[in-house]
């Protein structure tokens, strides 16, 4: 199967934003790579119905949400309501690099389903049902 796996690459110097949604034929969630420069910020923004998560990948994001900033470093988290007012800043002197999330509806749980390896030929079962393989080898 040719199309089981799309690829693509962050590119840091993009302009601002990278939809990675289309680039990896992602349809049930928003993706996207925010690089901001120093001192810049984006527009004041709500959502209808999508909630959003940001992820820190390189600097320090200050998200201003409903006026009251909140500072996440590399490897931090943040979910906002699609209600909240919020603005992405890098009030800093170094570059920034975040990764949004964004979608809207009922998370379905997990649906994923598992073998012990490539030549089991039974039928799959729920993941948390098969025992994790051994690690590599050295």
């Amino acid at each position: 199967m040719t199309d089981a796996v799309q690829r693509t690459a962050i590119d840091p110097e993009t302009d601002t934003f990278q939809t990675l949604r289309r680039e990896l034929g992602v349809t049930s969630f928003g993706i996207n790579l925010l690089s901001l420069r120093p001192r810049q910020r984006l527009r004041v923004h709500r959502h209808q119905r999508q909630e959003e998560v940001y992820l820190v990948l390189e600097g320090e994001l200050t998200l201003i949400v409903e006026g009251e900033p909140h500072v996440l470093a590399k490897g931090d988290l943040a979910r906002v309501g699609p209600e909240s007012k919020r603005q992405l800043t890098n009030p800093s002197d170094a570059h920034l690099l975040v990764l949004a999330l964004g979608g809207d509806g009922a998370h379905e749980g997990r649906d994923g389903i598992a073998w012990a390896g490539w030549d089991d030929e039974e039928e799959g079962r729920p993941p948390q049902e098969v025992a994790l393989p051994d690690d590599l080898p050295a």
